[in-house]
């Protein structure tokens, strides 16, 4: 079979090298991301309303997203973000609440599903912020979760949420009467910090209490196996060019790895990710390396981990242009 025809059984046809400058142009209109899943709302007080949602894949294509109250849109939120406070509600006031995402050149996914969420009465007896949160505890989920527990503030009344905080930032919201919360996409073998605070109708927040740390074990596949296994390079040389044919097996991380980096002599070459549904199984690529036969050549690739960090480098193999294999 021809060198070329073989090149073209290895490489899938569904694979993307994603270079900066890289979109969409008039034979090739910009494709809309699908709709935002896992849509929620939840009262952060009388007068806000805290919308999340699942992130999307990276091979999405999502540039960012707009969240709309009823038929207006009301917050654009960047593609990094998944969740944000809509502020300015009235209190005791049934509200619904979608989320699109925006894709390349600004084409628009679907709306997802309509959820709704009714604000809580106004306080307006309370004089103070709620008392802090206690007795909150931490535990390891498997290698990517944490369960995380506390008692209600001593001055449960009017209490509409719990903050939940990792490292001092918000990263999610509960109801006020709620005394746990299951914490995702967590790294395994990696340290966090947690802590709670209570936010009461008039949005008024509670001083943090104690905060707890864990570390996520590992689990098989984990870190420090993050990194692509199976790894395997040899040569072709196609019109004059030398390249190297690369194919491994993606690391165990809970879902499809979107995104590579592959690097020679120990130096960052080229972005790689799938211009669709990543493969199953052995993936494989070709990159361009010289026009010079006899050079002998490093290469290793990472992986791009579910909380958007670079995993472990594979094995480091050698190879010499020119060198080409039937």
């Amino acid at each position: 079979m021809p060198r070329n025809a073989a090149l073209a059984a290895l490489v899938p046809a569904a694979l993307l090298l994603a270079l900066a400058g890289c979109g969409a142009d008039d034979e090739h209109p910009a494709q809309a991301p699908p709709a935002p899943a896992g849509v929620t709302a939840q009262a952060g007080s009388a007068t806000s309303v805290h919308v999340m949602w699942k992130p999307a894949p990276e091979d999405a294509g999502v540039r960012g997203y707009e969240v709309y109250r009823g038929g207006a849109k009301v917050k654009d939120v960047p593609a990094e973000r998944n969740m944000i406070d809509v502020t300015g509600l009235k209190p005791s006031t049934p509200y619904t609440f979608t989320v699109r995402a925006r894709g390349a050149e600004g084409a628009l996914s679907p709306h997802s599903g309509d959820v709704p969420v009714t604000t809580p009465a106004d306080v307006t007896a309370d004089t103070g912020p709620p008392a802090r949160p206690t007795g909150l505890t931490a535990k390891s989920d498997g290698p990517r979760g944490a369960l995380l527990s506390w008692d209600h503030a001593e001055d449960g009344r009017g209490i509409v949420s719990y903050d939940i905080l990792q490292g001092g930032a918000r990263i999610h919201s509960v109801r006020g009467d709620a005394t746990s919360a299951r914490i995702t996409r967590l790294r395994p073998g990696t340290h966090y910090r947690f802590g709670v605070t209570a936010r009461d109708a008039a949005d008024r927040t509670s001083p943090a209490g104690r905060t707890v740390e864990i570390t996520t074990p590992n689990g098989p596949g984990d870190d420090p196996d993050t990194a692509p296994t199976a790894f395997r390079a040899t040569t072709h040389t196609a019109d004059g060019a030398h390249y190297a044919d690369l194919s491994w097996l993606a690391p165990e991380t809970g879902v499809d790895v979107p995104e590579y980096q592959i690097y020679l002599d120990g130096k960052f070459a080229t972005t790689l990710a799938w211009g669709t549904e990543a493969p199953k199984g052995r993936a494989a690529y070709s990159v361009y390396v010289s026009k010079r036969a006899g050079e002998t050549y490093r290469v290793k690739l990472r992986a791009r981990l579910p909380d958007g960090e670079w995993g472990a480098f594979s094995a480091e193999k050698t190879f010499v242009t020119g060198t080409d294999r039937p």
